[in-house]
């Protein structure tokens, strides 16, 4: 595991010595110490990106040399796959199974947007009809300039492939920073970039707390975009500093997404995909399908196969073989859901199985899948993001009384609706204020579509080519084409000779 700052190609120890703690959170013991980056340590990261982006040339490469270097990168992702998903499953308590498939996508992500730096050696931009035939003009597109990428716990690895990717593709340099509680494998990235002879300074990675390395992000003017995952408070305090300066801003917020299952669904199929649309990652997404509307005719035994399969999910340690739920990333975040728990419960809802830590787990931030009932509809617990394996069902009536619930939200991430009847299953996903939705299933993610959110759900799209437009600039370029003078300075009498 490293232990050091990954600044100009080099590794480096953070200029004032500081440390943090890495906590397995199966087991609450420490299991090593990392670098506490400062204002001075992310001064010398940006410096390092801006003179990779505006001396050394990294925007200048043509893109199939850039693709080349994101390909180096995505095959040594595979050749580590093994090792890096278990530094993920003790730093972050995902089980394996998921975080071998986090890896894979990680890598599949540089795959990808080397495939879209190719294609931008033979754009040449976007001719522009005039009105005045004397004039040509076309928009190209051109690489902002240094990123900072500031990213999540929940998918550690994958989350800066969304965001390194896109970036070195478009020919941005990039300060990342990972969260504190997940830091390790944003390291091994860097290591791998650099065992791609990646040039020094397109790529540095400063571990250490978002209110200080981040916040120097954050602040820093040689920044010139800001791409953030996490949480909306968190979001809506970057927007305000990145106005000071203008930046560029993209942000991927929180949600509490609606679930419309109506009574034509096949139930094994709905639990299936209520259950992962939930449960998977400890339930940690951000597009989470927490809020389940059940229509009347199915509701009671819908609910009742829920709670069923529910009780029979495997808990533990995500090394261990079989694991299905592993334990809650921290000690702070699993009392916070705990908390969200017992509100839901003060404020009249039902708990109908879970909600406690479960028996024979002493140690390690572990809790029941939990399923909530009778949740008022003015609750938290209705209403905002719990982060944990905790899903909250109701009955509804009909379409107008379901389509009017799931988008009786202040977030817009996802949705999700399930009807054999393809006509009404359209209708109802245009119908969703959300900007993923999903049919008949739940969570399926590509890196070839766009994701992001309306409303407090966050701002701009990440993946497919919207994720490389986050990182680059538009210019026009218009050229004075006629073989007559323009005539405007010039006295009449010139003008005509």
């Amino acid at each position: 595991m490293r232990s050091e700052l990954y600044i100009d190609g080099r590794w480096v120890s953070p200029i004032k010595g500081g440390t943090f703690d890495v906590i397995n959170p199966a087991t609450e013991d420490v299991i090593h110490k990392l670098p506490a980056a400062t204002a001075e340590d992310v001064d010398a990261a940006v410096a390092a990106a801006r003179r990779a982006f505006d001396k050394d040339g990294w925007p200048k490469l043509s893109g199939a040399q850039r693709a080349t270097y994101l390909r180096a990168i995505a095959g040594g992702i595979r050749a580590r796959q093994q090792e890096i998903a278990r530094l993920e499953v003790i730093d972050n308590g995902k089980p394996l199974p998921e975080a071998e498939w986090d890896i894979a996508d990680a890598a599949g992500c540089f795959d990808y947007y080397a495939g879209l730096a190719d294609q931008r050696d033979n754009d040449p931009g976007e001719a522009i009809e005039l009105s005045d035939a004397r004039f040509t003009s076309r928009a190209v597109k051109e690489p902002i300039g240094v990123a900072g990428a500031i990213i999540p716990w929940n998918y550690p690895l994958l989350m800066a492939a969304w965001k390194v990717a896109p970036a070195l593709a478009a020919g941005c340099t990039v300060v990342l920073k990972p969260a504190e509680l997940t830091s390790l494998t944003a390291l091994e990235l860097a290591a791998i970039a650099d065992g791609a002879k990646l040039p020094p300074g397109v790529l540095n990675v400063v571990t250490g707390s978002g209110s200080v390395a981040g916040q120097a992000i954050v602040d820093h003017k040689g920044v010139a975009k800001l791409a953030f995952t996490g949480s909306g408070p968190v979001g809506s305090k970057i927007m305000a500093a990145a106005a000071r300066d203008i930046k560029r801003v993209s942000l991927e917020l929180g949600g509490k997404s609606p679930f419309v299952v109506f009574d034509d669904a096949d139930i094994d199929e709905a639990v299936e995909w209520i259950m992962f649309g939930i449960f998977w990652n400890q339930g940690q997404v951000c597009s989470a399908t927490s809020r389940v509307l059940v229509q009347d005719g199915i509701y009671g035994e819908l609910l009742r196969r829920v709670v069923e399969e529910t009780q029979k999910i495997t808990i533990g340690n995500g090394v261990e073989d079989g694991i299905l739920l592993g334990p809650l990333v921290s000690k702070r975040q699993y009392e916070q859901v705990l908390g969200a728990i017992e509100a839901a419960r003060s404020a009249g809802a039902t708990v109908a199985c879970g909600g406690r830590r479960p028996d024979g787990f002493e140690r390690g931030y572990f809790l029941e899948p939990t399923v909530l009932t009778d949740v008022p509809l003015d609750s938290d617990a209705w209403r905002e993001e719990i982060f944990g394996p905790v899903l909250c069902i109701r009955p509804f009536s009909d379409e107008n009384e379901a389509i009017e619930l799931a988008n009786e939200s202040r977030f817009g991430l996802a949705a999700a609706v399930m009807s054999k009847d393809d006509v009404r299953a359209e209708r109802v996903a245009v119908a969703f204020r959300a900007g993923i939705v999903w049919i008949n299933c739940s969570q399926p993610t590509f890196t070839e579509a766009p994701w992001g959110g309306y409303k407090e759900s966050g701002i701009g799209r990440e993946l497919g080519y919207w994720g490389l437009e986050n990182y680059l600039e538009t210019k026009q370029i218009t050229k004075f084409v006629s073989e007559e003078p323009w005539g405007w300075y010039l006295k009449p009498s010139e003008a005509a000779q």
